[in-house]
């Protein structure tokens, strides 16, 4: 019964996470330490499920040719030398500081979740189908929408590399994807459409995750019977967070999780 919950809650998890682009871990994680699991039990598998959930929507979001991958490696030299700090510097924190930690990350992706806006988009009629997708030798790129082609290229490459090592090693240090941090700097510093931002971030959370996931791994932080459970939820999770990503207003989504991180938030800091 106890697998089979923590399955039910990483297939929850992976979905909402890939519905509204802020990584399940920041949800899945939380959820564990309320259930009873200690923070460093809980993270190694908040970055287990990341990784599934990303590689689950991957073919999806593929199709829809939103993800830009050549942005998504540029800022993961940044998140991974994060991340893999992160998970260094959690082996090392009291049980008592990784709750907090992880009610602070909890707590960020809530406030951001509600302050993020919709990135305007604009149809360009020079573009047509054929121009969708990346642009080979440059960041650029453009995605389709009803009614023709928005093209985009990032901006302020420098401050959004700071951000996603911030978002790197809050992935390594609370177990979450980081991914709260990394989609409002792709919308807001980089200036990128929200749902080419969303689906890069599906994307890039996997990366993160798997980097800090090895090093866990290598300190023995790695339950494999939890693991086989959180992996076969996250798959399903991040397959159907992938699909209603299309479907599904983002600002409601966003609201209803910020909703859900904020009451954790709160609880894991009463019951530290």
């Amino acid at each position: 019964m106890e697998l089979l919950q923590y399955a039910l809650l990483a297939m929850s998890a992976a979905g909402l996470g890939a519905v509204g682009g802020l990584g399940g871990a920041v949800l899945l994680v939380p959820a564990l330490v309320l259930l009873g699991m200690s923070p460093a039990e809980a993270a190694p598998l908040g970055l287990l499920s990341v990784a599934a959930g990303s590689i689950s929507a991957a073919p999806s979001q593929l199709r829809d040719r939103s993800v830009n991958h050549r942005i998504g490696i540029v800022t993961e030299l940044a998140a991974v030398t994060g991340a893999v700090a992160g998970v260094t510097i959690a082996g090392a924190l009291s049980p008592r500081l990784l709750t907090y930690l992880l009610a602070g990350a909890a707590a960020a992706g809530a406030v951001l979740g509600l302050r993020r806006a919709s990135s305007a988009a604009f149809v360009d009629p020079a573009y047509g189908s054929a121009d969708v997708g990346e642009r080979v030798g440059r960041l650029a790129g453009a995605y389709p929408v009803p009614g023709g082609v928005v093209p985009y290229e990032p901006r302020r490459m420098p401050a959004a590399l700071g951000l996603m090592t911030v978002a790197g090693l809050v992935a390594g240090t609370a177990g979450t994807s980081g991914g709260f941090i990394k989609t409002p700097t792709e919308t807001e510093v980089m200036g990128l459409p929200l749902r080419v931002a969303t689906a890069t971030t599906t994307f890039t959370v996997g990366i993160t995750a798997s980097a800090a996931l090895l090093v866990a791994a290598i300190d023995g932080r790695l339950d494999l019977r939890d693991a086989l459970a959180i992996v076969a939820g996250s798959l399903l999770g991040g397959q159907l967070g992938a699909g209603l990503q299309r479907s599904l207003p983002d600002r409601s989504v966003r609201r209803v999780l910020a909703l859900v991180l904020a009451a954790a938030a709160v609880v894991l800091v009463v019951r530290a």
